[in-house]
């Protein structure tokens, strides 16, 4: 009986440290992932600033002032260009076709919605 007792512990015991044994490269291997994400995204991060800065340098003022007087070829605004507001033309009038030609076939002659009178309304059912 009591060798019986004492295999089973041994066995109890080696089925225990097999487990431990599996949790901790478990855990291990976990550890080691964390780390690897962590270097990923420290170096998205860096490729980030590295995208940023390079924008901030080609959105320079001065660099995109160059650009448009060696590229586009604009003129200069002078003052008689611009205009006041007593110079601007009046708005023309939104022009529905649609509406036109609904009148003209006579669907807009009478299409309002009738009223309800007191004798007209049913009281509610219950």
């Amino acid at each position: 009986m009591w060798r019986l007792m004492h295999g089973l512990a041994i066995a109890a015991l080696i089925g225990s440290a097999a487990y431990v044994y599996g949790v901790k490269y478990q855990t291990i291997y976990a550890s080691e992932q964390l780390v690897k994400t962590r270097h990923l995204i420290d170096k998205e991060k860096d490729a980030i600033s590295l995208l940023r800065a390079e924008y901030a340098h080609l959105a320079r003022p001065d660099r995109i002032q160059a650009l448009a007087d060696s590229k586009l070829a604009l003129q200069s605004l002078a003052l008689s260009q611009i205009a006041a507001i007593d110079e601007l033309p009046d708005a023309q009038p939104k022009v529905d076709s649609i509406g036109r030609t609904l009148e003209s076939l006579g669907f807009t002659a009478d299409n309002s919605t009738p009223a309800v009178t007191a004798a007209d309304s049913t009281p509610p059912v219950r």
